[in-house]
């Protein structure tokens, strides 16, 4: 890579260094300083990019991986997204089980990356044979020469936070962060970012955002599994219906639920008022600091992170589709449609 000129070998020396954006309209009358992380930047427009090339890497190191091996993955699009971009680069096969819940946009993606794609039913016991953690693990005894990723289990997924996201920010806000707000899905994004951000300074405070119809929350608070917290539910990549090995609930001070009608809607609030055109968790992690800012959580002297984990483009088909929208009975006499109309010039 030139620095100098900004000439790249090839896509992947683009991965980090995202920018952090002020938020100036969205917060108007917030007490603090409101900080996005915007993952988007990263070539694969996710936050995934980060873990995808540290986890390929780090086997390919150790001998794990070898020239013609098979990546397999379970993934509700991000993840899969990039590990694809990266086996494309490094000359891997890819073969990704996927959630029926991700978005069709993501999907398409995946397949037009040249990835392998298994759809799997969202809404099944994980232990189920048909959910995406046992067709990943199913395609992996049976394929020679694969490796799964296993990003839920999988400890490296702290790691690439711990050596990159966490870093960034504290350079980004040269020290004064005070809060770090970040949705948990794998919880490797929030866990490795914290493990950083509590090793410079104990005091910062790392919020969680989890989903209504998962466990993450309670089990935080309770260090019990409880099977009558699941449910269906609509956001992608956010809350759990089993516990990652690979978040770190002891780096997490609190967590927060929000629902998915109003995760939706805070998405699509995000574009009209800071012009950042990003995803369904980005939205339930900036609705998680609304709630945040009503119950009093912060004060004049908070600077605030909040990480937006991927792109809108991967969510035209749900939460940027009026049709979707109504489909959910999201739009009601509290929340109407705010997109313009369109006219055809005859």
């Amino acid at each position: 890579m030139k620095e100098d000129l900004q000439v790249y070998d090839n896509v992947l020396q683009l991965i980090g260094n995202t920018p952090l954006i002020h938020l100036n309209k969205i917060t108007n009358g917030f007490k603090g300083n409101f900080f996005a992380k915007v993952e988007a930047f990263n070539p694969g427009h996710s936050t995934k990019d980060r873990i995808a090339l540290y986890i390929i890497e780090e086997a390919e190191r150790k001998g794990i991986l070898k020239p013609g091996d098979t990546i397999i993955e379970t993934t509700s699009g991000n993840t899969g997204f990039s590990i694809a971009m990266v086996s494309i680069i490094k000359g891997y096969e890819c073969i990704l089980a996927v959630s029926s819940k991700s978005s069709k946009d993501k999907i398409d993606m995946l397949k037009t990356m040249g990835a392998k794609v298994y759809v799997c039913p969202a809404n099944v016991p994980a232990d189920d044979p048909r959910s995406y953690y046992q067709v990943a693990r199913r395609l992996h005894q049976e394929i020679k020469g694969s490796v799964y990723i296993n990003q839920y289990f999988n400890e490296l997924n702290m790691d690439a936070h711990f050596n990159s996201t966490g870093p960034e920010i504290w350079k980004q806000t040269e020290g004064k962060i005070t809060h770090l707000v970040a949705c948990s899905g794998t919880g490797g994004t929030i866990s490795g970012t914290a493990r950083f951000l509590k090793e410079k300074n104990p005091d910062i405070k790392i919020i969680g955002i989890d989903a209504f119809g998962s466990v993450l929350k309670k089990y935080h608070e309770t260090r019990e599994f409880d099977e009558e917290e699941i449910y269906p539910y609509r956001i992608e990549g956010l809350g759990k219906n089993l516990i990652p090995t690979a978040t770190d609930f002891d780096m997490i001070d609190k967590f927060i639920k929000v629902t998915d009608e109003d995760a939706a809607h805070t998405g699509r609030e995000l574009a009209r008022t800071e012009g950042l055109f990003v995803g369904y968790t980005s939205g339930a992690a900036m609705q998680g600091v609304k709630q945040l800012q009503a119950e009093g959580e912060f004060d004049k002297n908070s600077e605030v992170v909040i990480v937006f984990p991927d792109h809108g483009s991967r969510y035209m088909s749900k939460i940027y589709s009026d049709d979707w929208m109504n489909e959910q009975g999201f739009f009601d006499t509290q929340h109407e449609s705010t997109s313009q109309p369109i006219e055809v010039i005859k």
